[in-house]
Parts: structure tokens; sequence; C-alpha cells
């Protein structure tokens, strides 16, 4: 049994147990959940299946257990077969030997941005004051107790923003478990738990979403935006007056899916490379939309038919006819502006973030704000609020997995969508904005003394990204950029 789904139903017990509990307070839990101890006996016939009832397909079948696990697959004792045993051979500290014989991916994979994290971790970094990057998440100084915003901000991103990643299987909500290593996208997880050893060559949408969640691109694509954090501001109640799931560890508004999500393409149907390089290859809107017949076609599963693009999903082999963009505005502006600027439907617009690390076990301000869309935080929070006995603020650093002093909590001043922010990028290039750095960081010690207050960083604190929302842009999408264009092209390009 997991610690963290121990801890979840001794908080739920607590809660249900307290005299005087409110239904309101008896909501402030994760998904009930009934967790039961087994004891396996001894297996009567040797072999690691007579327990883990697991079955491999493909290329995979014809290996034995102990040729990824270690251990000793052919006895019968329990003591001698999970001898020197490694129980995920795909983390990230054993794919290479375990994988990298028949995969040569492994040796690119772990220089990929997406395996590494180096762009999200030295752009919080530098905002902070850092000055030079840092080639691998692993590298982030840990320092205790801080004594600079930047050594507080590693702090932050160790145990705090860094939960999804190929080192660490994610929070305790059951769409956001994962494995570790190759197994992180290669594996499935079904309700917070492994499905079976069947290995996905092209990982679904589903182990995408199982770290691209919350209001980050990827949960976009779908349609999905976060609830504000407070209680008057979520929807934890069904019809039926049942509790309302949290799969993604806070309700979420539904809001318009892209177009190419509508139309049946998945995620790596763009994102066609994980492995490659430094980062990942994908598939660009003017690839696709602006295809030149004497240009090559930029992936194998496209293809033309008669004179157009067709493109055959990854996932499921369905045929989509490609719309070429026709309309003049696209050549026009296309070197002007992002395609988003016009084909945005809605982004994400967190503002005001504020970061707060505290030392002290006073949580009961965090009565209406204990969902943070970390499970960690939540239990601590519920146990600490409604449990009989408080426990101190702590959390596991999510790289190394050691547990040390101190509980970060997050709060928003607004959270919207309505309306993408359009401004220049560093090459005078019109973007889709997100206030991403719109960060505050505060650390409060064991004694109750404010040590840092609010810290902003240096940076500029919008950034460009491109939302997953993509729809037809409308009839009045110049409203969106003409204040931003000198006057002379306004005029020049109006008709």
């Amino acid at each position: 049994m997991s610690r963290y789904k121990f801890i979840a139903s001794i908080s739920i017990l607590l809660i249900f147990s307290l005299p005087g509990c409110s239904e309101d307070q008896a909501e402030k839990s994760l998904t009930p959940e009934v967790v039961t101890e087994t004891t396996l006996s001894a297996p009567v016939v040797p072999g690691c299946q007579s327990c883990h009832p697991y079955t491999l397909a493909g290329t995979h079948a014809t290996l034995s257990c102990s040729s990824c696990h270690d251990g000793d697959n052919q006895t019968a004792d329990f003591d001698a077969a999970h001898l020197s045993l490694i129980p995920r051979p795909a983390h990230p500290s054993t794919m290479q030997k375990k994988c990298g014989g028949c995969h040569q991916q492994t040796t690119t994979a772990v220089t990929n941005s997406h395996f590494t994290l180096k762009n999200e971790t030295n752009l919080v970094r530098r905002h902070f004051g850092a000055d030079q990057d840092l080639p691998t998440l692993q590298d982030i100084p840990v320092t205790e107790p801080p004594t600079s915003p930047l050594q507080l901000a590693d702090d932050l991103l160790r145990r705090r923003c860094l939960r999804c990643h190929v080192y660490y299987e994610g929070d305790e909500y059951s769409q956001v478990r994962h494995g570790t290593g190759c197994a992180a996208c290669h594996l499935e997880y079904q309700d917070g738990k492994l499905v079976s050893h069947q290995f996905l060559s092209k990982p679904t949408d589903d182990r995408c979403l199982s770290c691209h969640y919350g209001n980050r691109v990827g949960s976009d694509y779908y349609g999905r935006f976060d609830h504000d954090f407070k209680h008057e501001y979520r929807t934890p109640y069904q019809p039926d007056g049942s509790y309302a799931p949290r799969p993604y560890a806070v309700e979420q508004h539904t809001l318009s899916p892209d177009i190419h999500q509508q139309a049946g393409m998945t995620c790596s149907d763009c994102h066609i490379a994980m492995h490659a390089g430094n980062s990942m290859q994908t598939i660009s809107c003017e690839a696709c939309h602006l295809q030149q017949t004497e240009q090559p076609l930029p992936a194998a599963h496209l293809a033309t038919k008669s004179g157009q693009l067709l493109l055959t999903t990854r996932q499921g082999g369905r045929k989509i006819l490609v719309p070429p963009a026709s309309h003049p505005a696209h050549s026009r502006y296309r070197k002007k502006m992002a395609c988003t600027v016009c084909h945005a439907q809605w982004s994400y617009n967190d503002q005001n973030t504020h970061l707060l690390r505290i030392d002290h076990d006073d949580y009961d301000e965090w009565d209406e704000l204990f969902v943070q869309d970390s499970s960690e935080v939540e239990v601590l929070l519920l146990n600490g609020i409604y449990g009989e006995e408080v426990w101190s603020p702590a959390m596991t650093d999510k790289i190394t997995g050691k547990s040390k002093p101190g509980l970060w909590l997050k709060g928003f001043k607004i959270r919207r969508w309505a309306k993408p922010i359009i401004d220049f990028d560093q090459l005078g290039r019109l973007q889709v904005m997100r206030p991403v750095l719109d960060l505050q960081i505060t650390w409060v010690d064991e004694e109750g003394e404010t040590i840092f207050d609010s810290v902003s960083g240096k940076s500029k604190q919008l950034r460009p990204y491109t939302p997953h929302t993509i729809g037809k842009a409308g009839a009045f999408y110049r409203q969106r950029f003409s204040n931003l264009l000198p006057p002379t092209h306004h005029k020049e390009n109006t008709q």
C-alpha cells in the first residue's frame, strides 16, 4: 500500500468520526477508497506470474520477468524470488541498462526537454535570480534553510512544482498516476493503477494527460479549465447529492475543445517524436495547412489525395482531409503573428499566483482552500484541520522521494479564460501570452516569522505559449490585434 493511499484512508476515517462534523466538512477528502491489507501466500509453483498475473505482448512476450526485474523467476521461495529485485526497471536510474539494450531511443530520450524539464526549470530559476542554466531538473540545488529567493524557488520547484516528470509517479488522483522513466508514457494506468505490462508503442492521450492536466497545455485540448480552489467556487456536488469525482485533482469547467480533437486527432498526430535530441519533433500549423505540393511531407502519416493533404491518425487510423489555409489573411499576417492569435478560442490566464511555504502547523486559515491540486497537500491540510492529531508540515522532494519540513500552499488572485492576451514576443511577432511568471513566493518559518514576503521575480511576467484551443477565427479576428499594429499597417490591410 502506498504511503499516501494509507494517509488518505486514515484522513477520511478521521473526518467522518469527528463529533459535530458537518456534511460540508465531510466532503473535504479525497475520493473515498476502501483500502484492504492482503497477505500473499507462498506460491505453489515457481515463477513470478503465480503471484503477479501480468502478461506481455509482442517482442516482450519472449522475455522472462527476471529479464527486466532481476530477482529469480525459477523459484517458489518468496525471499529468493525477490532477491536483488528491481521494482521499476524503466525508472531513469535503470532504464539505460534494462531498456536501452533493445531500445536505442533511451540514449536520446535522456537529453529530450520532456525528460529533463530544463526549459521549465531554467525559466523559473532565472526569474528568481539564477545567472546560468541547469541541464536537467536533477541538478536543482538543495539548500536548507533557504537564504535567498533563488534557493526558496529551488525548494518550490523540487517539492511543489515539478510533480509531473519521469522520476515521479504522480499524485494520488485517479487519472494522474503514471509509471517512471519509459513507463511514464508506455505503460497504461487506469484509476491510479497499472493495467497491464503490454507496452504502448504510441502512447494514448490519457498518458499525456496524466502530466498535462490542470490549467496546462494538453488539458485545454479537451476543453478543461480548473475551478477556483475556494469551496464556494467549486462544484463538489452532483445532481443526486453525491460528491463529484476529481480525477484530475480539481473539478473542471467544460469549455470548447480544440477543433483537431473534435476531428478525432490525438496528441501524437502532431507531437510525433518525443525521444529526439534536445526537443520533441512537432508538426507546425503551416506544415499542414500551408503545405506546398513541391515540399516534402512533414510526417509519414500524411499523404496527398487529389491535390489535398490527407492525415491518417496514429491512433485508430482515421482518415482526415486537411483544409488548406486559403483565406487572404493568412498570406497577409502569418509572418507578423502566430496562428493562435486569430484561432485560439480561449486561453489560460491565471494571474497573480501566490506560493507560500509554511513551516508551522496552523492550518485553520486554509479550511476553504484545502483543494490545492496536490494530494499530498490536501491530505495534510484535512488531517491538520479535522484530525485528532495535527501533523507537522512536510512534503517530499519529488526527485529524491525524501520528505523534509515545510508545506507549499498555492492561491490565485484571478483565474480567467475568456480573452486571450496578445502581445509581441522578443522577435517582434504577435503571440498569445500567458502570465506564467506572475509569481510571488513567501516563506513563514516554524516560529511564524516571515522570512521572505511576496517576492516577485525579475523577468517579464507574460510569456508566449501555444494554447491548444484552436477553432475558426470568426468575422472579428482583427479586433484582437488591430490596436497593436502601426496605424499605417492597419489602414493598408482593412480592405
